[in-house]
């Protein structure tokens, strides 16, 4: 057929009503909606039950047994105290840390967007391999680290085989790890504040670090919320530094949320405890988040109406 009588077959138009493309448009999300609330459900199931894998037989419902068995369990009070001390540290270093490297790296150079780079470097190496390679530099044998805390006079440094020196040991390798994202965030975050109040403080001689709490701070306020909300959920939901590291251990000194329960589960075989456990992080999880969520809505209310 010549391409005159192609253009003259009539063409089938596949038509959508309006009232029915708004439900097309979201089935994706509706579809990965239930992808979650599945195993999120099935969890909830699990944690009112007594369910052990070694005792398949004996599953029963026992209706918040599981959560009340919490309010006298010396180690869930342990696991509460080792998350939330670890997320705090860790978040608290990082934002310190990324403020300054920003502060430092503000100014559009060469050169700083050269170090900017090279510094997004521990970010991109998963989190598991990190602590594989801190292992293996602070090994006390043959470690690159044991070795330099021996030219400044520290003998047999433990690092994380010590209980008194294992937090360290992780939040060192969190932050290494980690500081890049908030650096970075909040250089974009300085980097994207209007010049005007810079300027007119400049002329007018006013001390840098006056400027710096009265004007750079507050407007990169909404940047650290959003930093610190982010790390806040990685940090408290962390598993995969401290498990490769010391799993869970000296003892129960580094025994997070998500390691208490993974031992539960592949080594207890308690799958109701297991399950109650990650309930209750996601209960301390969504309540975290709520707050910060809240807070930089105000705040943005706030600097809306100034403006």
């Amino acid at each position: 057929m010549t391409d005159a009588v192609l253009d003259r077959v009539p063409r089938r138009r596949v038509r959508i009503s309006r009232k029915a493309l708004p439900y097309l448009l979201s089935l994706p999300a509706l579809l990965a909606c239930i992808g979650i609330l599945i195993p999120f459900f099935t969890a909830v199931a699990y944690s009112l039950q007594r369910y052990r894998l070694s005792q398949p037989w004996a599953r029963k419902w026992n209706w918040g047994e599981n959560y009340l068995n919490f309010l006298s369990d010396p180690s869930f009070w342990n696991t509460l105290q080792v998350s939330m001390t670890y997320a705090f540290l860790t978040v608290g270093i990082e934002l310190l840390l990324g403020l300054g490297i920003a502060l430092l790296l503000q100014r559009r150079t060469r050169f700083n967007n050269f170090v900017s780079i090279m510094l997004l470097m521990p970010l991109m190496t998963a989190p598991a391999l990190a602590s594989l390679m801190w292992k293996l530099m602070t090994n006390p044998g043959f470690g690159i680290l044991s070795y330099f805390a021996t030219l400044i006079g520290i003998e047999d440094f433990r690092w994380a085989s010590d209980p008194s020196t294992a937090m360290l040991t992780v939040v060192l390798v969190d932050v290494w790890v980690y500081t890049p994202f908030i650096m970075i965030l909040l250089l974009a975050g300085l980097r994207s504040l209007p010049r005007q109040p810079f300027e007119a403080a400049a002329l007018d001689g006013v001390p840098r670090l006056f400027v710096f709490w009265r004007i750079t701070l507050p407007m990169l306020t909404p940047f650290l919320l959003t930093a610190t909300l982010f790390r806040m959920i990685e940090s408290i939901q962390q598993f995969d530094i401290i498990y490769a590291m010391t799993q869970g251990g000296p003892g129960d000194k580094l025994t997070v949320f998500q390691v208490e329960a993974y031992l539960n589960f592949f080594q207890s075989t308690n799958v109701g405890r297991s399950a109650a456990l990650l309930m209750i992080l996601w209960v301390i999880t969504y309540l975290l988040s709520n707050i910060f969520v809240k807070n930089w809505l105000r705040l943005r209310e706030k600097q809306r109406g100034a403006i």
